[in-house]
């Protein structure tokens, strides 16, 4: 194995339900290629689709795998970024037995450092990359599948005790609201979640169900009109939350539902301007201001995986 040199090439990879998204970043932190594979569930699966990337990525850029300076990955599920496995990540088929994914990692790839994070935190650490120095306290909030934030502060990562930092999706907003598959009810992500839209608004026309939802809305529907104003106020209430709890300088709205851009991010914007005019205080904050949108096209949470596969970034301990 060749000696690794803190100048040496970095892999990042995200891990999803249904694809695994790569970058190779030299050593200012610039992308030299990207990759996007399907994901193989399991345990096995998600380890060869990870092999796979890196390859690809390497090949594609006639480097040596040998010569890398270590491989980051972001994946869902509770990770224990110590013993380097992952477990519970039902979205790619990992449950109950913890996956080795560190030290089968390594051993695949011939003993390359890996490093594996929870998807969230890598997500946030990239997207605090690419706003630079402003960025060093930063949320990510994915309104995807479910809600949930990964968090940045100081430029560190904040995991808390059990690793559950940032699961905002499982804070309840409604007494009354409908039931959440933690079991409670009334949380931000019966709101304000992919899943949570799909089953309010299901798609009609074969598209993306929050666009059309949307597009109803702005056509004057009152159904349509009333669910993208719970979609609104639940985000708002996570933005309000993050900036109360952790006092981020900026809020990054990514994931599915995100892809509504602009006019997710204005009717954000309004609803947090309606909740600061009841409070003096909230208005002091300028929360409206502080929300923005991941950039598009850019691999945010790869970009991130492959920081962390730098072994440079630090986590906060509580």
């Amino acid at each position: 194995m060749s000696q690794k040199q803190p100048e040496a090439l970095t892999v990042g990879l995200d891990v999803g339900g249904t694809k695994v998204e790569g970058v190779l970043l030299d050593a200012a932190g610039q992308m030299l290629g990207t990759i996007r594979l399907p994901t193989t569930p399991g345990s096995d699966g998600v380890l060869d689709s990870v092999i796979a990337a890196v390859h690809g990525l390497t090949n594609a850029a006639h480097v040596r795998i040998p010569d890398l300076g270590g491989v980051g990955i972001g994946i869902p599920g509770i990770v224990d970024p110590v013993r380097g496995s992952v477990s519970h990540a039902v979205n790619v088929g990992i449950d109950g037995v913890p996956l080795a994914l560190v030290e089968r990692g390594s051993a695949a790839l011939g003993g390359v450092p890996v490093t594996v994070e929870n998807d969230l935190n890598v997500a946030a650490l990239g997207a605090s990359h690419a706003m630079g120095l402003d960025g060093a306290d930063l949320a990510f909030l994915a309104l995807g599948t479910g809600v949930a934030a990964g968090i940045v502060l100081g430029g560190q990562v904040l995991r808390g005790v059990s690793g559950a930092a940032g699961e905002i999706g499982h804070v309840p907003i409604d007494r009354q609201g409908p039931a959440c598959a933690c079991g409670q009810v009334g949380c931000i992500e019966v709101f304000a979640s992919g899943s949570a839209l799909a089953s309010r608004w299901p798609a009609r026309h074969g598209g993306h169900a929050p666009a059309e939802l949307f597009a109803a809305a702005a056509a004057g529907d009152p159904v349509a009109q009333a669910i993208k104003n719970d979609l609104a106020d639940a985000v708002a209430c996570a933005v309000r939350i993050l900036g109360l709890t952790v006092d981020v300088r900026h809020v990054v709205l990514g994931g599915g539902v995100a892809g509504l851009g602009a006019s997710l991010l204005d009717a954000v914007r309004v609803s947090l301007e309606d909740q600061a005019r009841m409070s003096p205080f909230l208005a002091s904050l300028n929360l409206a201001k502080r929300v923005s949108l991941a950039p598009v096209g850019v691999p945010v949470a790869a970009i991130g995986a492959a920081l962390v596969g730098r072994g440079k970034v630090p986590a906060w301990k509580l």
